[in-house]
């Protein structure tokens, strides 16, 4: 079900006959993007950012219907603030770091995902997938104009693809007829049912879990603040658990959890839609329905994210439960991972094997997104009349017992993944300093006068320095790292400080491009900086 809303004008590339349709030979490019996605969007603004030319296929024309995904989580904000796209995502996304757990109609607890200060970026807003995709196809645009190498192309529809020892050939439809394309490298970003993969001979391996839950978009007059509210048995047995979100333009996100052993076309239908809201929100309340869908658990990821000169990202390499809104933010990560490797590569700055830590390092993170959203399905969904007994006793004793609260699973929010023990980590040489900005972590943000910590950091690696005097630049085998040279006095709430010196007198980190921490010392010594990049740029 679907209203105008989710339909709005977003058919933002329609198809046009592109001059490599009429060539004699087969256009080769340096990359090519399966999927005019969020991920696959995102991917071109990164490379083409680096100057890299870049082409997006996409089988359709425009932005896909339904709201989707609609948890931005602060990383993934901080990643399309580096594409210049965060701003207009935050001044009409729903902003909130507030939520709340209910066991049938007795609030068990709250909590806050971003209870420090000194952040650009809120934990969360809540936007709806369509308006994301929409900003980052607009900043794209604004690229387009000023120069930037990159085109996408609607109504492109890979058909075929064939593998060679330095490129990848593909057979493209369009409704003009078929062309054909080369590609240095492929990226396939077209989502979970991936035609690429399938293509490839490639699957998922993990779980399908038996349950079911039934999204209803709605617009209604009512009181609710701006929270994520969950709840546990909620009393008015529209669902064994309910999840409500409010969204942008007056709508609200309703989750039910209805069951394995359901006929998706008669739950779908807008008279029983209506009885499970009806149920919840009671009689006074007034909505008008927008859009409805059900769906299941997956937690699943591909073996490998690398095949030769073919990489995946996003929903096309793993897949998740939506619980935690680790979906979209995974696959945001994804891209902040492999497009700094994957220009250093095509520039020559690095060994082809770095692109081999991309495949290590998202799959670290999709494992970590995998265990996460795994506990919180078992958690929400009992398997056994034991573990049923066993959640609602920690429902009970965690509304009464701060203990038992970290027990309570109706979705582990998603954070960035830390790297821990992965080969492009450097020396963690910072006595006393900080767990939070350990050697793989991503760099936590913090105030700088009037102006804040990441937007500093550049887009290259970088040597930020804190009380310690360094060389501006460092450069090892044609890499150059830039000094950022700061005092902790230039933060007068003392967050900086706390973030990145801990007990530590002064601190020396080294940050790669996708701003997390390679390496760190108490003072400067500039051999073991060099050896250090080397190392994350994949000669080490």
């Amino acid at each position: 079900m679907l209203d105008d809303r989710y339909s709005l004008a977003f058919k933002l590339y329609p198809y046009e006959r592109s001059a490599d349709q009429d060539a004699a030979q087969a256009v080769r490019h340096p990359v090519i993007v399966v999927g005019g996605g969020p991920i696959g969007v995102a991917t071109a603004l990164d490379l083409g950012l680096q100057g890299i030319p870049v082409v997006v296929l996409d089988d359709h024309e425009g932005i896909g219907q339904g709201s989707r995904a609609i948890c931005f989580a602060k990383r993934s904000l901080e990643i399309a603030d580096r594409y210049g796209a965060a701003g207009p995502m935050l001044d009409k996304g729903v902003v909130w770091n507030l939520g709340k757990v209910f066991h049938e109609d007795r609030k068990v607890f709250e909590f806050n995902l971003l209870p420090e200060s000194g952040h650009r970026f809120p934990a969360f807003i809540n936007l709806q997938q369509p308006y994301f995709e929409r900003f980052l196809v607009e900043r794209l645009r604004e690229l387009q104009a000023d120069g930037a190498p990159i085109e996408i192309r609607g109504r492109n529809s890979v058909q075929s693809v064939e593998f060679h020892d330095d490129h990848v050939r593909l057979q493209i439809d369009t409704p003009e007829g078929p062309y054909t394309l080369e590609a240095d490298w492929l990226i396939g970003c077209d989502g979970a049912g991936s035609p690429l993969r399938t293509m490839m001979g490639l699957d998922f391996d993990g779980r399908v879990f038996q349950d079911s839950f039934l999204i209803a978009d709605i617009t209604m007059k009512a009181d609710f603040p701006t929270e994520r509210w969950f709840w546990f048995e909620p009393s008015h047995k529209a669902g064994a658990s309910t999840l409500l979100h409010k969204q942008p333009d007056g709508v609200w996100r309703v989750d039910f959890q209805i069951g394995w052993d359901v006929d998706r076309k008669v739950e779908l239908k807008e008279e029983n839609v209506r009885k499970r809201l009806d149920a919840m929100l009671g009689p006074d309340v007034e909505y008008e329905l927008v859009w409805t869908s059900i769906y299941t658990f997956q937690c699943r990821r591909m073996k490998k994210f690398r095949h030769g000169r073919v990489l995946f990202a996003g929903d096309s390499a793993h897949q998740v439960s939506p619980f935690g809104a680790r979906g979209a933010n995974s696959g945001m990560q994804d891209v902040d991972n492999l497009g700094w490797k994957l220009g250093m590569v095509i520039r020559g700055e690095a060994p082809d094997a770095l692109l081999d830590s991309y495949c290590a390092e998202r799959r670290h993170g999709a494992d970590e997104n995998i265990l996460n959203s795994t506990r919180a399905t078992d958690f929400i969904t009992p398997k056994s009349k034991i573990s049923h007994i066993f959640r609602n006793a920690v429902l009970d004793l965690a509304e009464r017992f701060e203990f038992a609260r970290p027990l309570v699973n109706s979705g582990r929010l998603s954070v960035p993944c830390v790297y821990d023990g992965l080969p492009l980590n450097g020396p963690d040489a910072l006595t006393g300093g900080p767990a939070r900005t350990r050697v793989g972590s991503p760099c936590p943000d913090a105030p700088l006068g009037d102006g804040f910590l990441l937007p500093r950091l550049g887009k290259g690696f970088t040597l930020l320095t804190i009380d310690v005097e360094a060389a501006e630049t460092i450069e090892a085998d044609g890499v150059i790292a830039t000094r950022v040279a700061l005092r902790a006095s230039d933060d007068t709430t003392g967050a900086l400080a706390e973030r990145y010196l801990g007990t530590a007198a002064s601190a020396v980190y080294l940050i790669r491009p996708d701003q997390h921490v390679a390496a760190r010392w108490e003072s400067f010594d500039a051999a073991a900086v060099q050896d250090a990049l080397r190392i994350a740029c994949g000669k080490g």
